[in-house]
Parts: structure tokens; C-alpha cells; sequence
């Protein structure tokens, strides 16, 4: 029969040490102990200062427990080390106590238990937060200086390798420097980028001399004109005056010796645009009687010339003139037993497009002259009209090129154009009207300053609309070449062939063939010299004559300064001709001032 059994004093004894264990844990529960990651400040981010100064703690605890010395306090260590702050504002709480810190210094080992404060005793401030700026600032100030030090140690012992010694040195410095003077803790003086290559002054090396004593480069031409700035054109006029004694006031047949006051203006403006280009050139030459044969002649020239560049390498120049010469003495439509010869005035035009594709070039131009005379003065005083000579001449030449090389460019022009007269029939009954046709075939050069510019030849027909009249034709020679052998020598040859049409009765006119050859020479900075040739050649049709015309020249210029100077020429001319009372000759000299800007 079963009985109940009594209680052992062995299961009394475990029942109380559960409920004691079981109070226990509901008591530590129930404690306000604050979150072991807040109390050791591990929200955030995580200096690297303050890995380092944590390493660099137990490093020297491992560095004196081997050597047999006891640790240091935790407490001193805990006032060396930082305490980390976080960057993010909130992250601990500002009633944190410090005496939370953990007992090794150490901010991943858990929090220490602390009692409550005894009564009496009061407790010390709590620490107030610094900024997570200036925090960073001093710890990253720290490692920057215990850096230098360990690496000045390093380099004055060096017989210390063992690797924890020479980071417990580093450390050991690093504290001291906590200590060292504000002067030694101050921000040191940054070098500049360029400190490496400043380089110390030679005390025996040559001054150098001032940027206003250096010496000037030469100009090529120091007496050249400066020119007047206008708008946009630089201008540059020149004025000459002076005296001319000749054998023959009028270079005709019946010329003979005077002495001429001479004045010759001339001028020349370029633009200065940025893409297109513009020039204006003109001369007024008078010539007045001072003794001996009288003459009165005045004449002048204005050409302009407009380049516009367009789209596609195509490009416009358009030119156009004004001139006015009064009829030569020694023209074949020369009126005899006149006191005045009759006025030529002169007004042309013309407007060429330019295209290249590829090496090709191709030109077509467009031109138009009007020639109008003023009437005659004859002895008696009374006038001779000239209207019937009056006429229009158009004309159309188209030019292909072929580029052989940017110096060499051969082509051939062909010319088509009519000549008009304002009336109709003339004085003597015919109809001078004609009809134009020419080809040309010549080579363009362009090697720089050294040589420039074309020759060409051809032939040219000029048929009249009067069938008694026989038409005008014959080769043609043109040329205008430049070339300096040396520098201050140029060298220049220029050729024309003009068709003179005429109204003497029975008469179509002539050709007349024109060729110079110049020289200019720069002798020194301020004396130039020139010499010219010339030789002309007119073959007359429907008759048989002809003249022949040649001239020398020289003349030399000193410049007194850019401004003035003296200029003095000598010249010769002589005319002979298979027909009667045109031959002729004439010398002359010249002397006078020239003056520039």
C-alpha cells in the first residue's frame, strides 16, 4: 500500500535558488541602465583618429606588460584617448555620465557598472559636447603631428625595427606634443607650387636692362609714309612741286624750250576690313608756263577697286575710273593750228566674278568705257566740236585657268565686245562702229616677293561696220611682271597692246604697242634711285606708216626725314616716224620737293 512520501530538504534548497534567479533577472530588466551602444557612443560614424589612438593604447600595454611593468590607470588612458563624438546631432544623449567610459579604455569593450553617488559627495559636471567639426578637426591636427614626430624619430634612430616599439614611441611623442608650446603646435608656412623651381639670384650676374633701353627692331623702309587714318581707310598722300627746264614744252614737232612749274599731287587709301578689301589711287599733274613756250596742262586720274569674298570660293571685284588728259600734241588725231587741244574724259568700269574648283579657275568679266571729247580752241579763237568722235566700248572676256602649281597657272582668255558711237556716221560720212573678237593664251605667276604677275599673247580684230574701212587686227602683247632679285631691288616690266580707232576720213586707225621696263633701287634708308626704258611701236591700218617711240629716265629721291625730300629726274624722248612732220625730241630735267604722310 502506497503511502505518501516526504519532503527531501534537497528539492526545497532548488526550488528557492530558481525563484532567487527568476527576481534577479526581472530586477536587471526593471533597472534604467541606458543601451550599451549609446553609453559607448558607437552610433554614427567612426573617427579614424580614434581607431588609431586605440591601437596605439594597446599596443603600449602590450609593450610594458612585456617588459614586466604594470599598466597604466585606465583612468589616464581614458583622459589621453578622445572620446569619439558622433557627426550626426542627437546620436547621444547629453546627460551621458563620463564615468560610463569602459574600464580599459577601450570603446568596443561593454560598459562598466557604477554605483550611485554617496550622499554628500557632489558629482562632477558632465561634459558638455563639442562639436562633431571641431572634433574631427583636433583629431585629424593630432595624427598630422604625432605623423611628423614619429617620422623625425624614425629617422634619427636607426637601429629601431621592431614595429610595436616604434609605434609605442609614436604614440609616446605624440602626448608630449600635447604639452609643447602654442609656437611649436602652430600651423606651419605652406611652400608654393613653384617653391622647387625658384632658384637663388646670382650676385655676380650681368642687370638686365629695362624693356624701354632695350634696342628697337629696324623697319624695313623707316622713311616709307605713315599715312592718315579715315574711317576705315589709311590714306596717304604725296605732293610734289618743283621746276622742269625742256627742249620742247609740248613734245610735238613744233615744240621748243620753256621753263615749267610742275605740281603733281598723288594719293592712295586702303581699307583695313576684317574680310573684304577696298583701294582708291588717284594723281592731278599741272603744268604751267613760268618762261618760254607756253603751255597749260592739267590731267588727273581716280580709279577704286572693291573685293568681296563670297560664299563657295567665289569672289566679286568691281572697279571703277574717272580720267581726264587733254589730247596729245603728238596723237595722230592731233589737230594742228590750235591753241588748246581737245579734253578726253574717260569713264570706265567693270565687274569680274572669280570661281575655283579644284585646280581650276575660272573668270568672267564684264567692262564698259565711255569716251566723250570737249571741243578744240583754234588760233582765231573760235571752237571745233569733236562730238562725233564720242563712243562706248563693251566688253566680255571669260578666263580658265588651270593651277599647276601655287606658283605656276597657266590660262586663256577669250574676248568678245562692240564699240558704239554716240553718232552713228561721223563729220566725214562713215560708220565707225565695230564689232570686237580677240583670244589669248599666257601664264600667271605668283612666288611671292621674289616674282609676280602674268604675260600673255594673243590676237585681236576689231572689224568695222563701214565696209569701205578695213578692220583693225593684229597680235597683241600684254605683260606686267614684278621681280626682285635682292631685297631693296625691284625690278618691273609692263606691256599693252591698244586698238586707237580714229575719224580721219579714209582711216580706221592703228595698234599701238607699249613696253617699259622700270628699276628701283633702294641705295641707303634715305636715298632711292629709279630708271625706267621705254620703247612704243604704232602701226597704222589702211596706210603704211608707223612711229617709233623711245624713252630713258632716272631719277633719285633724299629723304630729308619720313616726311620731305628731295627729288630730282633727268629724261629723254624721241619720236620717229615714216610720216612727215611727226618726228620730234624732247629732254628735260626736273627738280623740286616732295612731301609725304
Amino acid at each position: 500500500m502506497s503511502r505518501v512520501q516526504p519532503e527531501k530538504s534537497t528539492g526545497r534548497k532548488g526550488k528557492a535558488a530558481c525563484a532567487l534567479l527568476l527576481a534577479t533577472s526581472m530586477f536587471a530588466l526593471l533597472r534604467p541602465t541606458a543601451l550599451h551602444a549609446q553609453e559607448t557612443e558607437l552610433r554614427g560614424e567612426v573617427s579614424e583618429s580614434a581607431i588609431l589612438s586605440d591601437q596605439q593604447r594597446k599596443a603600449r600595454q602590450l609593450a610594458q606588460a612585456a617588459q614586466g611593468q604594470a599598466p597604466t590607470n585606465a583612468a589616464q588612458d581614458d583622459a589621453s584617448a578622445r572620446t569619439y563624438l558622433p557627426a550626426s546631432a542627437g546620436a547621444v544623449p547629453d546627460d551621458t555620465d563620463a564615468a560610463d567610459a569602459t574600464a580599459d579604455g577601450s570603446i568596443f569593450g561593454p560598459p562598466e557598472a557604477t554605483g550611485d553617488t554617496p550622499a554628500g559627495i557632489q558629482a562632477p559636471p558632465k561634459p558638455r559636447r563639442r562639436s562633431s567639426t571641431a572634433g574631427q578637426n583636433a583629431a585629424d591636427q593630432t595624427k598630422d603631428k604625432a605623423a611628423d614626430k614619429s617620422r623625425k624619430k624614425k629617422k634619427s634612430t636607426a637601429t629601431a625595427t621592431d614595429i610595436t616599439a616604434s609605434t609605442t614611441a609614436s604614440t609616446t611623442d605624440a602626448s608630449d606634443s600635447a604639452d609643447t608650446p602654442d609656437e611649436e603646435t602652430a600651423n606651419r608656412r605652406a611652400l608654393t607650387i613653384d617653391s622647387a623651381d625658384k632658384q637663388k639670384l646670382d650676385p655676380g650676374a650681368k642687370r638686365t636692362d629695362a624693356i624701354e633701353g632695350q634696342k628697337k627692331k629696324p623697319e624695313d623702309d623707316p622713311f616709307a609714309a605713315t599715312g592718315v587714318k579715315w574711317g576705315s581707310f589709311v590714306i596717304r598722300p604725296t605732293i610734289e612741286q618743283g621746276l622742269t627746264a625742256t627742249s620742247n614744252g609740248d613734245s610735238s614737232n613744233a615744240g621748243k624750250s620753256a621753263l615749267l612749274s610742275e605740281t603733281a599731287l598723288r594719293f592712295s587709301a586702303a581699307s583695313d576690313w576684317r574680310e573684304n578689301s577696298a583701294t582708291i589711287d588717284g594723281y592731278g599733274l599741272f603744268r604751267e608756263t613760268v618762261s618760254g613756250y607756253p603751255v597749260h596742262n592739267e590731267q588727273g586720274r581716280i580709279e577704286g577697286q572693291l573685293n568681296v569674298d563670297l560664299d563657295n570660293e567665289l569672289r566679286a571685284i568691281a572697279k571703277l575710273g574717272y580720267e581726264a588728259v587733254p589730247e596729245s600734241a603728238s596723237s595722230p588725231d592731233a589737230i594742228a593750228g590750235v591753241s588748246k587741244q581737245p579734253l578726253r574724259q574717260t569713264v570706265n568700269g567693270s565687274l569680274a566674278v572669280e570661281k575655283h574648283i579644284g585646280k581650276m579657275q575660272y573668270t568672267l568679266t564684264g567692262a564698259v568705257s565711255h569716251d566723250f571729247y570737249g571741243d578744240a580752241k583754234l588760233s582765231n579763237g573760235t571752237s571745233l566740236s569733236q562730238k562725233d568722235r564720242d563712243s562706248t566700248l563693251y566688253t566680255a572676256t571669260l578666263r580658265t585657268g588651270y593651277e599647276i602649281s601655287p606658283a605656276l597657272t597657266p590660262f586663256t582668255e577669250i574676248e568678245v565686245g562692240r564699240r558704239a558711237y554716240d553718232q552713228r556716221i561721223d563729220n566725214e560720212g562713215f560708220e565707225r562702229s565695230s564689232t570686237r573678237l580677240g583670244a589669248r593664251a599666257g601664264l600667271a605667276l605668283d612666288m611671292g616677293e621674289k616674282l609676280s604677275g602674268e604675260f600673255s599673247a594673243g590676237w585681236l580684230r576689231e572689224a568695222i561696220d563701214d565696209k569701205d574701212l578695213d578692220a583693225i587686227s593684229g597680235a597683241t602683247v600684254n605683260a606686267d611682271l614684278k621681280w626682285s632679285p635682292e631685297r631693296g631691288t625691284t625690278i618691273g616690266l609692263t606691256g599693252r597692246t591698244t586698238v586707237e580707232p580714229t575719224t580721219t576720213a579714209n582711216e580706221s586707225g592703228d595698234i599701238l604697242y607699249s613696253g617699259r621696263l622700270t628699276a628701283e633701287r633702294q641705295i641707303r634708308a634715305n636715298l632711292t634711285g629709279n630708271a625706267a626704258l621705254g620703247l612704243d611701236w604704232r602701226d597704222y591700218v589702211g596706210i603704211d606708216g608707223h612711229d617709233r617711240i623711245w624713252s630713258a629716265e632716272a631719277g633719285l629721291t633724299w629723304w630729308l626725314n619720313r616726311y620731305a625730300g628731295l627729288t630730282t629726274r633727268v629724261r629723254t624722248e624721241q619720236l620717229t616716224s615714216n610720216l612727215p612732220g611727226r618726228d620730234y625730241t624732247a629732254n628735260s630735267i626736273f627738280l623740286g620737293v616732295k612731301v609725304q604722310r
